[in-house]
């Protein structure tokens, strides 16, 4: 075990190996990808209008609160640059634009950026969405940013990315399967190839995290219950439509969700077991006091959120969304 005293910069130096090593099992080359041209019809073919028309039709089966989760989904996709340059800032990363870790969040980015990409193209052609109304909430959540209160501390930002890729992997899984229950076999398959690439993403993240508690348990564990403590906050939750106050949106994005079982309070919960289990947080050794107490909290801390969440409302539908038309 290495010296409880060590930096930051050194564990991520450190952990450049396992990520070398691991770069082609945790990311697909370019040539190996799929693009969103493949899912959807296109227009180089004859049959392209006819395709859009069934296309439309299928998207009309589709619930008001799956349209609008869908919507919400697609916006946090795109407001991609804002996740890279928080990535960028960690401390401790070499800015050497040949080192490891600069290779993973370029293609990592890379690889999410087709998400995006995909759903606003769905949508733009299903005729569902005031695509003026999305687009505007979408620069607005880039420009208004966000407060993950992970600082620039990798520890911190890795317990979230850990978290929030599983999450997101749920939130577009749970969507495949309520299209496919609709009849829209396409937005089933995209959505499902989006949770796929989610799920190699969020392996990846849980991987940097366990070789940091091999290292240094003592500061991992103290990152991951501080992480903890602030409650892992969505990367939309600045979402906002025009003419409407930061987070206001974010909330009724996040009932509807709740509403269909996309996301709900259980999903959090169920991950943060999953994230101990992996971790191997229960039998855990090499711990000062200060990192006991942390795991202490830790391991209580699911049935604390279980019983807080049986005692939880799922409000009814009231709220009109500016991007669904009709």
């Amino acid at each position: 075990m290495i010296a409880s005293a060590i930096s930051r910069g050194e564990v991520l130096t450190y952990l450049e190996n396992f990520l070398d090593y691991n770069f082609d099992s945790l990311l697909k080359s370019v040539e190996d990808s799929w693009q969103p041209a493949d899912l959807l019809p296109d227009s180089r073919f004859d049959n392209f209008l006819e395709e859009i028309k069934q296309l439309r039709e299928r998207a009309k089966e589709l619930s008001y609160d799956l349209v609008a989760v869908l919507i919400g989904d697609t916006i946090t996709e795109e407001a991609l640059p804002t996740y890279e340059s928080w990535l960028m800032s960690t401390d401790g990363l070499t800015r050497d634009p040949n080192s490891g870790w600069m290779k993973w969040i370029r293609a990592w980015t890379a690889e999410e950026n087709r998400h995006g990409d995909l759903l606003n193209r769905y949508l733009y052609l299903s005729g569902r969405v005031n695509m003026r109304e999305m687009e505007a909430s979408t620069q607005y959540l880039i420009a208004d940013g966000f407060d993950l209160q992970t600082g620039n501390d990798p520890y911190r930002a890795f317990v979230y990315t850990s978290f929030q890729e599983t999450a997101t992997n749920i939130s577009h899984r749970r969507v495949a399967a309520l299209a496919k229950k609709s009849g829209d076999l396409m937005l089933a398959k995209l959505c499902g190839n989006i949770a796929a690439d989610e799920a190699r993403h969020a392996k990846a993240y849980k991987g940097f995290v366990e070789k940091i508690f091999e290292v240094d348990p003592n500061g991992m564990m103290m990152a991951f219950e501080d992480m903890m403590r602030k409650k892992i906050v969505m990367p939309a939750h600045y979402l906002r439509e025009l003419g409407v106050n930061i987070g206001q949106t974010f909330g009724h994005f996040t009932d509807a969700a709740q509403r269909i079982g996309v996301y709900t309070s259980a999903d959090y919960t169920d991950i943060l077991e999953d994230l101990i289990k992996d971790w191997k947080i229960e039998n855990m050794t090499g711990l000062n006091d200060a990192s006991e107490k942390a795991r202490d909290y830790v391991m209580a801390l699911p049935a604390r959120l279980r019983r807080v969440a049986e005692r939880m409302r799922i409000p009814e539908l009231q709220y009109k969304f500016r991007w669904i038309e009709g």
